[in-house]
């Protein structure tokens, strides 16, 4: 239904994080967006920094704004600045402290600026609603300048957005024991019962409270209670335990689950399906579930020893396996590994696959992951039940979630060596266990094509969601 006549039309600022896959998940979220508000006359822009929207653009085919460049046309690109100075020639900033930097600049009023930027562009819409990455708290200031309200989108795991919610009272409770309490469980915390002290996002109880991305989270925290006007939660109704879905309504209004955000566009729209590397093509060739994809996304690595030890264990386990590591990691592996797994057809090693597409081919029976939220929504839509190497941030929660709260999956406690693996991608392929994970890991691909299909809950949500953003 549209706005009436006398009212503007809606003009949504969506504010991205523009650091790691962040920006990407937003893009998708906003383009989803973009189409759903299209009736109400909806105009959107997409704040980010000049380097991120540019790496955008080029994934997108062309610049924000225009026709023909993969972009509603209800959606443009506004730059927010970033908050560094300008680089010599030939010098790096470490992420973290790009990510300083742009806090910093977002609090000090970039964020402002952008919307700001947003009405120029809109030829002096002003801005109706902010919605964004719960990352970037300062919109909350931001929207409340313009008179808009703040509805933030939560991109991770539903219970470690409950642990940033409660870090306070985690820090009062845990104190400075959190190695000697770290394999209790969080019994007197509404909604973490099921989860020790081990689980908890990195800066929660412990390491550097003051480190960017940890201080960055518990301000949001602190503020996403008093600020938010409604949360998107990046899961599907039914997939959070009730007393998660609980505690959180305590906390937060109007949270509103209808993720894995990717399946609210269009089937395969957004979705990558280059294969530079023929990954699809070396799995037809294998029969169904009998291939091990292995995947630890751009960001997490293990160290040098236990890379060998996968290695080895993939190598041991008998079955094939599907690899996506970077390149620079391939010196690491065992001599001679990538000459027999190629000579002996079991293996291929490939600086990148096509996620999606891999999970969702038949061949595919098994998935070792770091546990990343996006990995493991992907996962749970394709149905394929999981080996889990956490590394940080919300990692562990996550495989504790897949290993004891949904049961597809099982999780390295201690990292991985060679008998490990080996035995968990033969359970996970061919054992009894395995087998129940695979039916539970089915059980909840049913539940998602359920809430995405027509009526289903997700689409209800993310209805419910675009009549609050547009009505503003």
């Amino acid at each position: 239904m549209a706005p009436a006549a006398s009212s503007p039309p809606p003009h949504v600022a969506v504010v991205a994080f523009p650091f790691s896959s962040h920006a990407a998940v937003m893009l998708s979220f906003a383009r989803a967006l973009a189409a759903a508000a299209a009736p109400f006359g909806a105009t959107l822009s997409f704040l980010s920094t000049a380097s991120s929207l540019a790496h955008l653009r080029k994934a997108s085919g062309g610049a924000g704004g225009s026709a023909g460049n993969g972009l509603p046309m209800n959606l443009r690109f506004v730059e927010v600045p970033d908050g560094a100075p300008v680089a010599a020639a030939g010098e790096t900033v470490p992420v973290p402290r790009q990510m300083q930097l742009f806090m910093a600049a977002a609090e000090a009023g970039g964020v402002k600026a952008g919307l700001e930027a947003a009405r120029v562009a809109a030829g002096g819409a002003r801005v109706s609603c902010v919605v964004g990455d719960a990352f970037v708290w300062p919109a909350a200031d931001a929207a409340a300048s313009a008179g808009a309200p703040w509805v933030p989108v939560w991109t991770a795991a539903s219970c470690a957005l409950l642990a940033h919610l409660r870090t306070d009272a985690l820090r009062e409770d845990v104190g400075d024991q959190a190695a000697k309490m770290a394999d209790e469980l969080l019994i007197s915390h509404p909604g973490l019962a099921r989860y020790r002290v081990r689980d908890l996002p990195d800066g929660v109880v412990s390491g550097d409270f003051n480190y960017v991305i940890n201080l960055l989270l518990h301000r949001m925290g602190q503020r996403l209670p008093r600020s938010a006007a409604a949360v998107a939660l990046n899961a599907f109704p039914g997939l959070d335990p009730p007393e998660v879905t609980a505690a959180l309504a305590e906390i937060l209004p109007n949270c509103l689950p209808f993720g894995p955000y990717h399946l609210l566009l269009p089937k395969d729209d957004g979705v990558d399906t280059a294969d530079p590397h023929g990954c699809l093509a070396w799995l037809d060739r294998h029969p169904a579930r009998g291939v091990a994809y292995v995947s630890f996304g751009t960001v997490a690595s293990p160290r040098p020893d236990e890379l060998r030890e996968l290695a080895a264990g993939l190598e041991s386990s008998g079955s094939p396996f599907l690899w996506s590591l970077r390149e620079d990691s391939w010196p690491l592996l065992p001599p001679g590994f990538l000459d027999r797994i190629a000579s002996a057809g079991s293996g291929l090693v490939v600086p990148w696959a096509p996620q999606v597409a891999v999970l969702r081919h038949p061949s595919v029976g098994a998935f070792v992951t770091h546990a990343g939220w996006a990995s493991v929504l992907e996962g749970v839509s394709s149905g394929v039940p999981m080996a889990c190497r956490p590394f940080f941030g919300d990692q562990r929660m996550n495989a504790r979630s897949v290993a004891h709260v949904w049961g597809f999956g099982a999780a390295f406690e201690a990292g991985m060596t060679r008998d490990g693996v080996a035995a968990a991608v033969e359970e996970l392929l061919r054992g009894e266990e395995g087998a129940r994970m695979r039916a539970r890991a089915q059980e909840l691909q049913a539940a998602v094509a359920d809430a995405f299909g027509p009526g289903g809950a997700c689409r209800k949500n993310f209805d419910k969601f675009v009549q609050i953003v547009c009505r503003a």
